[in-house]
């Protein structure tokens, strides 16, 4: 349980440092500079995230065969609901930045795509906050 607390904190940090500094500084940079810089910032933070990603899903999947309660099923979703936005929301829009189509359009889109990333993850630590602690 405190390996999935820590994954879950870990990734709550990146994604709020990603929603707060990250994303929004896409914004400002002018298209060529972010598709000259935007291969080396993905290929650097998936090694970061996708370990976490996986091991966060890996640590809800196990928690949920040990403890089937409502506080586990409901981190669960909103892990599930992270991948999602992550697959087929997020990832789409960083190619279209890496092929270098409506750059800024997809900067901006970014921001608003990974507010719901952000609502996920930081729900899904809450939770287990409050599992650990046995308040829930």
């Amino acid at each position: 349980m405190l390996a999935q607390l820590l994954i879950d904190f870990g990734l709550v940090i990146l994604i709020w440092m990603t929603q707060l500094i990250v994303y929004p500084s896409f914004t400002k940079m002018n298209s060529d500079n972010l598709f000259a810089w935007h291969s080396s910032y993905t290929g650097r933070i998936s090694i970061l995230v996708m370990p976490l990603m996986i091991g966060q899903l890996g640590l809800h999947i196990y928690g949920l065969t040990q403890t089937l309660s409502s506080g586990q099923i409901a981190a669960f979703l909103f892990v599930i609901l992270a991948w999602i936005n992550t697959f087929f929301f997020a990832v789409p829009l960083h190619n279209q930045i890496a092929g270098g189509k409506e750059i800024a359009q997809a900067a901006k889109q970014l921001v608003n795509v990974n507010k719901w990333r952000t609502a996920f993850w930081s729900f899904v630590f809450i939770i287990d906050v409050l599992l650990y602690t046995q308040i829930l």
